[in-house]
């Protein structure tokens, strides 16, 4: 650690990326929820083209791509903030609403607690109960900014709209921070409440069920005066955050919505077949609405199950949290990424020796 680094640098603990970097080569990556189908078409051509005015700012307002998006989500263009991915929605979120605090599940997205501490913000996590977020669970936040995964992650279980609504009810004086990354994969979205809820903001992404997880690009949703400090905050720090090419890959994929609804229908079968698969063998396998799952063998360590399918260049998501530490996370990739993740735990040793 360099002398010259601010002190209340020293103590972090960054977001690992480490075995994401490590499976970019000749590994069948299912560790890290992207999906296994490439952008739309017409999202390629449309960035291509785009590249021919690379010498230009790109549109910090990205106000074609929020006109599109907006008739997609039936809200207005301004209330819509786009980010270089959700990450940075999210910080934008801490920098501009955490004053009082935050709070948020003890298992979920870690980026929460990455980012709080970045910035200094003195949080509180909410046990869950049987891998489960219960509304009751989260009353007196004290002002504290509230962060709800939904779906949640690494777990893959969802809130029904009816219980964000009660989160959102018993904590009227809290900004209640919605993350649907995964929502596409079978959850209810809250969208809607962003216009019922004066203290609602919804989060999204292109990164997964729209196939960008490299262009990086996201999104909120919120009232137009909430809207309006979130854009303050990003134009204060990176107002040409998005570039041309991925505001016009956005687009591209906008108009493919035929597209993404059909390898959202084979994530979905794919999920469901596997999580038979892996139930068949020993596992128990959460109930997912995301493109992953959360699961765990009954008799083998789950660093065992993780260990065992890198040896077979096979990545999937293991936890350190002792909480969780048998539990691993799957993306579901295509079928024959699936299959072939299952005939190498069917053919490795630990679960042979088991039968």
């Amino acid at each position: 650690m360099n002398k010259f680094l601010h002190s209340k640098y020293k103590s972090l603990t960054p977001y690992d990326t480490s075995e994401e970097i490590e499976s970019l080569t000749d590994y069948i990556r299912l560790n890290t929820n992207e999906s296994p189908y490439p952008p739309s078409p017409k999202a390629i051509e449309y960035a291509h083209e785009a590249s021919r005015s690379m010498n230009y700012y790109s549109d910090p307002e990205c106000r074609e791509l929020a006109a599109r998006l907006s008739l997609l989500m039936k809200i207005k263009p301004s209330q819509i903030v786009f980010g270089n991915g959700s990450d940075e929605i999210l910080n934008f979120i801490f920098m501009a609403f955490c004053e009082n605090g935050a709070a948020f599940p003890d298992i979920t997205y870690s980026f929460y607690k990455v980012l709080a501490e970045l910035h200094g913000v003195n949080y509180v996590t909410v046990p869950l109960r049987d891998f489960r977020i219960y509304p009751e669970d989260y009353t007196h936040m004290n002002h504290r900014t509230l962060f709800i995964t939904n779906p949640n992650a690494p777990t893959g279980i969802a809130l029904s709209l009816n219980e964000l609504e009660r989160i959102i009810n018993l904590n009227p004086n809290s900004l209640i921070v919605i993350d649907e990354a995964y929502v596409d994969f079978g959850a209810e979205s809250a969208v809607k409440s962003i216009n019922e809820y004066s203290n609602v903001i919804v989060v999204r992404t292109f990164s997964k069920s729209r196939s960008l997880a490299g262009g990086r690009l996201g999104w909120c949703m919120t009232n137009e005066s909430l809207a309006q400090d979130i854009r303050n905050v990003k134009n204060s720090i990176a107002p040409y955050n998005i570039n041309a090419m991925t505001q016009a890959a956005g687009i591209g994929t906008l108009e493919d919505e035929e597209y993404m609804q059909k390898n959202i229908a084979e994530i979905c079968r794919e999920r469901e077949r596997t999580r038979n698969a892996l139930c068949e063998i020993g596992f128990d396998v959460l109930d997912s609405k995301t493109n992953f799952l959360f699961a765990r063998h009954k008799k083998i360590p789950g660093i065992k199950i993780f260990e065992a399918l890198k040896e077979r260049h096979i990545m999937i998501r293991h936890f350190t949290n002792p909480k969780i530490n048998d539990w691993n996370r799957i993306t579901i990739g295509t079928h024959e990424q699936m299959q072939a993740m299952l005939n190498s735990l069917k053919d490795s040793q630990i679960i042979k020796e088991e039968k």
